[in-house]
C-alpha cells in the first residue's frame, strides 16, 4: 500500500493518458441528470468529482452507493457505473436498472462482469489496469469520469491542465508531504480520529476517514462545515483527550466558514489537546483537492505501520463478501 500511495503523481498521469487514448461511443445530447453508482473505494470519486462540478453544471449531479437507482432516472439520465473489480454486486445491479430504463451508461472498471456485460450490450467501458486494491486506484476511476463528463460537454477541459499542475505538485512536495504526514500520524496515534472541512471539500473528508477505517484499521467519522454546526457540535460535551480533531483547509474557503471554523475549534479546545490543521497547496480546486488526498492516504499507512499492521489486509470485507455468496 506505502508504494501504491508513493506512486500517486504517477498514476494521475497514466489516467490522463488512458482519458485521451478513450474513445466514445456516446455521443453529446440533452441529459436531464447524471448519476454516478459506485462504492467504497470504487465510488468515492464521484463523491469528488460532486463537490468540483457543484457550480460548473447545469445539471443534477448524484452519487448513488446502494444496489437501485433513483426513479428518476431514465433515457435522458447518464448512469457513470464505477466498479473497479468490475463485480460489485451492488453496482452489478445498479447497472441492470439503467439499462433496463434506457439510461446512456458509462462503466470504469479493470475487467469482472462490469466489463463483460458493458461488451455484451455495446455499451462504453473504460478499463483501467487491474490488480490492486480499490481505494488505490482513486485517480483511475476519479479522472475518466472527468473525461466522460467533458466528452458529453457537461464539463469543460479546464480540468486537465489542473490535473497536470497538481501532479507537478505532488512531485515537487514528495519530502515536505510525507514528513508532514509522518508527524500528525504520530499526534493521531492512540485517539479516535474527527475530520472536518469546508461543505465543498466533504468528498476529500470522506476519503480520509474510508483511508482510515481500511488502511489505519480504525473507527472515524468526518462532519462538514458549516451543516456540523447546526448539530453535531452541541454534542461537544465530554472530555474527549481520546480523540484527534483533523481540520481539511483552504486559504480561500467561503470567509464565514472560515469564521465558523476559528468559532468551532474554540469549542473543541474544551475537551481535546489534540486538534491538527491542514491546509492545502496549489491555486486550482484538483491541485487542492490532490494534495489533501496524497497527504491524507500518507497519514493513513503511516498510522498503519505505527500500530504494526498490514495496511493493504481487508478480511473483514472478505468475510463478508464470502457470508453474502452463501445466501441464496
Amino acid at each position: 500500500m506505502k508504494k501504491l500511495v508513493l506512486d500517486f503523481a504517477l498514476q494521475l498521469k497514466e489516467a490522463l493518458n488512458i482519458g485521451k487514448n478513450y474513445h466514445f461511443k456516446a455521443s453529446k445530447k440533452e441529459f436531464a441528470n447524471v448519476v454516478v453508482t459506485g462504492l467504497g473505494g470504487s465510488g468515492i470519486g464521484g463523491s469528488i468529482v460532486q463537490n468540483y462540478v457543484f457550480d460548473k453544471m447545469k445539471v443534477p449531479f448524484i452519487v448513488n452507493k446502494g444496489y437501485s437507482l433513483p426513479a428518476f432516472v431514465n433515457k435522458h439520465s447518464l448512469v457513470i457505473v464505477c466498479s473497479y473489480s468490475g463485480n460489485t454486486e451492488e453496482t452489478l445491479a445498479a447497472l441492470h436498472v439503467a439499462k433496463k430504463v434506457n439510461a446512456t451508461i458509462v462503466c470504469i472498471t479493470s475487467g469482472g462482469q462490469v466489463a463483460s456485460y458493458a461488451e455484451q450490450k455495446k455499451l462504453d467501458c473504460v478499463i483501467v489496469p487491474s490488480g490492486m486494491p480499490p481505494r488505490a486506484c482513486l485517480g483511475y476511476s476519479l479522472v475518466q469520469i472527468l473525461f466522460t463528463l467533458a466528452h458529453l460537454e457537461l464539463i469543460s477541459n479546464k480540468f486537465k491542465n489542473e490535473i497536470k499542475a497538481a501532479i507537478k505538485l505532488l512531485e515537487t512536495s514528495k519530502e515536505e508531504i510525507e514528513k508532514q504526514a509522518t508527524a500528525i500520524a504520530k499526534k493521531v496515534l492512540g485517539k479516535l480520529p474527527i475530520v472536518y472541512s469546508a461543505d465543498n471539500f466533504e468528498g476529500v473528508a470522506i476519503r480520509f476517514r474510508q483511508q482510515l477505517n481500511e488502511n489505519s484499521k480504525l473507527l472515524a467519522w468526518h462532519g462538514a462545515i458549516p451543516e456540523m454546526n447546526h448539530n453535531e457540535l452541541v454534542g461537544w460535551r465530554d472530555d474527549a483527550e481520546d480523540k484527534a480533531v483533523i481540520i481539511l483547509r483552504n486559504e480561500d474557503d467561503y470567509e464565514r466558514v472560515q469564521s465558523r471554523i476559528e468559532i468551532n475549534k474554540k469549542v473543541f479546545k474544551k475537551y481535546t489537546k489534540t486538534i491538527i490543521e491542514i491546509y492545502s497547496k496549489g491555486t486550482s480546486y484538483w491541485e487542492k483537492a490532490f494534495y489533501l488526498i496524497h497527504l491524507t492516504d500518507w497519514i493513513s499507512v503511516i498510522l498503519a505501520e505505527l500500530r504494526e499492521l498490514d495496511a493493504t489486509e481487508v478480511k473483514v470485507i472478505d468475510f463478508l463478501k464470502k457470508s453474502l455468496s452463501e445466501i441464496e
